[in-house]
């Protein structure tokens, strides 16, 4: 890392396989370490920050560089952040990156405190959480995510400049805008589709796992699609009202996984800790998936999970961990049969 968040210039040199524990006081960039690494694959924060606040303060860019081995074959992963981003870039073996190139090349999955949002916080955290699986997933599945925050961008950037004013050049335009967009939406959908129907039994075995609940638990996930019928006919009939409000008010960026407990809506009708329970079965379901699909576990990326679990459940937890390489941050004791294969204090890193 180089200007990274408030590391100047740091190497970490993780163990290859097994649990790395990163340990540090508050503050100290435990929690960086594990964003840049889940930024090779994703180029996002999982903390939800923007690109500019990942760049230390007074510098002008900031970089994460990653070497993998992928089989036996070495594997170089590269990125750059501007502020401003109109220069950002990623390569991956030196060669101009997607997000398909970065995801495949560095596939991650990330627990951290926050996941509680995933169902008490509202969609666009959920609707994160299937388009980061399904970048990993299917290759196609990433163009078709890059296709349609491309076209939203474009759409959203023409009614603004409209000014809720139509004319026919305007209209002739959001025309080409709503194909694309509807294009590349119909593809995405589906795709959230069918990996909602693969994750609802693993998300619903792994809860049951955690919450130490006895027979069949009532876990449901249902994708809810925020129009019928065709997008672009949608997209049309909503036109006007888009240029009204300056904004597109249809489409993928307004859907939502819906997870319901036993009956209940889970962001309402749950307790706390059943909604942490459903987040963490959330997260071990993509993970299983992940590993299934690509025949071994991506890296697994800890942060400071266990300071929000009683005993018992960070005891589930660790024997629902797949083998595979992992990275952790702990304020706390580590849960009782969990063992490391590294220690590194992320004070010295930066030294």
């Amino acid at each position: 890392m180089r200007d990274f968040r408030t590391f100047r210039e740091a190497t970490v040199l993780p163990a290859p396989d097994g649990t790395t524990a990163l340990v540090g006081p508050n503050g100290s960039g435990k929690t960086t370490v594990l964003e840049a690494v889940a930024f090779l694959g994703s180029q996002r924060s999982f903390r939800g920050a923007a690109r500019e606040a990942m760049i230390r303060t007074g510098a002008d860019r900031g970089y994460v560089r990653g070497q993998l081995d992928d089989d036996g074959r070495p594997v170089t992963v590269e990125t750059e952040l501007t502020r401003g981003g109109t220069e950002s870039r990623a390569q991956v073996n030196r060669q101009r990156a997607r997000r398909a190139d970065l995801a495949a090349a560095v596939p991650v999955t990330v627990f951290s405190p926050d996941d509680l949002t995933l169902i008490q916080g509202g969609p666009a955290g959920r609707r994160a959480l299937l388009d980061d699986a399904l970048a990993s997933l299917e290759r196609r599945m990433a163009s078709a995510i890059e296709d349609t925050e491309r076209a939203l961008r474009q759409r959203g950037a023409l009614l603004r400049q409209a000014g809720g004013r139509s004319s026919q050049e305007i209209e002739a335009t959001l025309e080409v805008w709503d194909e694309r967009l509807a294009s590349a939406a119909t593809a995405l959908v589906a795709g959230r589709r069918r990996l909602v129907a693969d994750l609802a039994p693993l998300a619903e075995r792994a809860y049951g796992a955690l919450a130490g609940v006895a027979g069949p638990v009532p876990v449901e996930l249902a994708y809810q699609q925020s129009w019928d019928g065709s997008l672009r006919e949608a997209l049309a009939q909503r036109r006007q009202d888009d240029l009204r409000r300056g904004a597109t008010t249809v489409g993928p960026h307004r859907d939502d996984l819906y997870v319901e407990l036993a009956g209940r809506d889970a962001r309402s009708g749950a307790s706390q800790g059943e909604q942490r329970c459903l987040a963490l079965g959330l997260r071990l379901g993509i993970h299983e998936l992940l590993t299934r699909r690509l025949g071994r576990p991506p890296i697994l990326l800890l942060d400071d999970v266990f300071s929000e679990l009683d005993p018992g459940r960070s005891s589930a937890l660790v024997r629902l961990l797949p083998p595979g390489q992992s990275l952790l941050t702990t304020a706390t004791p580590l849960p009782e049969g969990m063992e490391v294969a590294a220690v590194l204090d992320v004070v010295k890193l930066a030294q």
